[in-house]
């Protein structure tokens, strides 16, 4: 059946993609990643983090009026039990109706913000369980099906985007990477039963359910200034269903700025969000996030030839703070009222720019953990390029952010063909 729906859904790309007279192009990758985790302590059914070959074919077809795109993912994963599988991850059409109206229809890779790594307006579904095993950094951001209107003006442009359907994060589910129950107070992974199976139900279907995202923006001088909205849900299952013992996600509104240009021979960014936790608002319910403000600032520049650095700093203030902290239950790590988050990358190139060495450490002094990617990428020849890297995880709370994978820490060799 998965066969036949895969048969379907390529030839419709394929002919969807070639209209009379058009000329179609295709390009691909074909990809080996294996990965393995470095603590014997992880309660996770398999010692692999990753042992896949992957396949993607990516179509295109610009036209006068319009422009089709499709990226199709074929993969086999013998990591935890071997199975085949594939997804389509982009298929839209993209055209213009006049002048100054775009239109992008179907499923897309949404993206937009400033930070690096650091996501505030940025209300797409991301893929952490790829984040977090080695996959290409464009496996961060998690396919939506959606509509997305752009309309240009002299004063600024609007972008609009609704997605019938809430798209959650792709969170850790206890197979190949462990996480913090908050229910037994500890770290869990399905070695320990299937009942660590971690897939909490979505909102239901509904047309009030889906998701709205609006975006204004113009150039100010060198920068570049945006205003955000969205209403919708909380991307990770945060809120907790006490009669019927399920994470679900808390209904959400978000309002935000920022600001990005060039400035001190580099590039800053300034960004800030208010999320409105619509069914916590007085912050009583100890079963739902409180409301909060956060925001960050940037800087990045090249400070020798081929050495680039960059860092940033995040706030993140909770409203209603007493009243969260009097919530609590005893001996459990509580979050200071004001979180914070520093991050640095570090980006070398060597050898006629063929090696690339790369780290990237998250660190929040507030809540004592640590999230640190290292990689080594090598380019053979234009087609192959060679990759070696690392996920390395600690925090002395197991129910912080990137304390609760402190045993999930892991290395990755991954090769790759382009054609």
């Amino acid at each position: 059946m998965k066969k036949t729906a895969l048969i379907i859904v390529a030839g419709l790309l394929l002919i969807t993609a070639a209209p009379s007279q058009a000329e179609l192009y295709i390009d691909g990758f074909l990809q080996g990643l294996y990965g393995a985790r470095l603590d014997e302590d992880n309660p996770t059914s398999t010692e692999q983090t990753a042992s896949e070959t992957r396949l993607q074919l990516r179509a295109e077809h610009f036209g006068d009026k319009g422009e089709f795109f499709s990226r199709l993912d074929f993969i086999w994963d013998g990591a935890d039990t071997a199975d085949y599988d594939w997804e389509l991850r982009e298929a839209y059409l993209k055209f213009r109706l006049g002048q100054n109206f775009d239109f992008k229809v179907g499923r897309q890779i949404l993206t937009w913000g400033t930070g690096d790594l650091i996501f505030i307006n940025d209300v797409f579904a991301k893929d952490y369980r790829s984040f977090f095993v080695g996959r290409d950094d464009q496996y961060l951001k998690a396919p939506q099906n959606a509509i997305r209107a752009e309309v240009y003006h002299d004063i600024g442009s609007f972008s609009l985007v609704w997605s019938p359907r809430f798209e959650a994060n792709r969170l850790p589910t206890g197979r190949r990477l462990s996480y913090y129950s908050p229910m037994l107070g500890g770290i869990v992974g399905t070695d320990l039963g299937d009942e660590f199976f971690f897939d909490p139900p979505l909102p239901e279907s509904k047309f009030e359910n889906g998701e709205v995202a609006t975006r204004f923006q113009r150039t100010l001088g060198n920068f570049n200034g945006a205003l955000y909205f969205y209403k919708g849900f909380y991307k990770n299952p945060v809120g907790m269903d006490i009669i019927n013992m399920t994470a679900f996600y808390p209904r959400l509104n978000i309002y935000g700025a920022s600001l990005r240009g060039a400035v001190w021979g580099g590039i800053l960014w300034l960004e800030g969000g208010y999320f409105d936790s619509r069914e916590d608002r007085d912050g009583d319910n100890p079963f739902i996030p409180n409301s909060s403000l956060t925001g960050m600032v940037g800087f990045e520049r090249q400070i020798a030839t081929n050495l680039t650095v960059n860092g940033q700093w995040q706030l993140d203030y909770m409203t209603d703070y007493d009243t969260f902290v009097a919530q609590q239950p005893p001996g459990i790590f509580v979050r200071d009222e004001v979180r914070h988050l520093l991050t640095s990358r570090i980006t070398k190139r060597l050898n006629m720019e063929t090696v690339t060495l790369s780290g990237f450490v998250f660190y929040s002094p507030s809540d004592e953990d640590v999230y640190i990617r290292l990689s080594a990428e090598y380019k053979y020849t234009d087609e192959i390029t060679l990759m070696a890297g690392g996920n390395i995880f600690d925090g002395n709370y197991p129910n912080t952010e990137f304390g609760q994978f402190a045993v999930n820490d892991n290395a990755y060799v991954k090769i790759t063909y382009g054609f």
